[in-house]
């Protein structure tokens, strides 16, 4: 009976030996850390022929920039020779350049757009 009393005043909270030499406890699972995606940042380059509001209508169209960010970059890409379209993980990045791709060759533009890790 004093044993019993013993265990019940210890409480819930403190691990005590039971009768068959085992520990008493919780439990836990070990979750492995999960790893951040890496990103990967579109640049669109500079060409002689493609015509500027083609360039901005892509970056408002694929990219969803606005006017006014559309017109940034585009004229960085035309002063610079590159502009950054955004960064994006791998498969989104990958679709947008291929999204660019096909609509400068279906408009017969040389434009050209490439990815490159952040």
């Amino acid at each position: 009976m004093i044993d019993r009393l013993t265990d019940l005043r210890a409480g819930p909270d403190q691990d005590k030996d039971s009768e068959d030499g085992s520990e008493r406890g919780v439990a836990t699972k070990v979750r492995p850390k999960t790893k951040k995606p890496s990103m990967w940042r579109v640049i669109l380059m500079n060409d002689d022929y493609t015509p500027m509001e083609f360039v901005t209508s892509i970056l408002m169209g694929i990219f969803k920039k606005t006017s006014e960010e559309a017109t940034a970059i585009m004229l960085s890409v035309h002063q610079k020779g590159v502009g950054t379209c955004g960064v994006y993980t791998f498969e989104v990045a990958e679709t947008k350049v291929a999204q660019v791709m096909d609509a400068a060759k279906r408009g017969q533009h040389p434009l050209q757009c490439t990815l490159e890790k952040e």
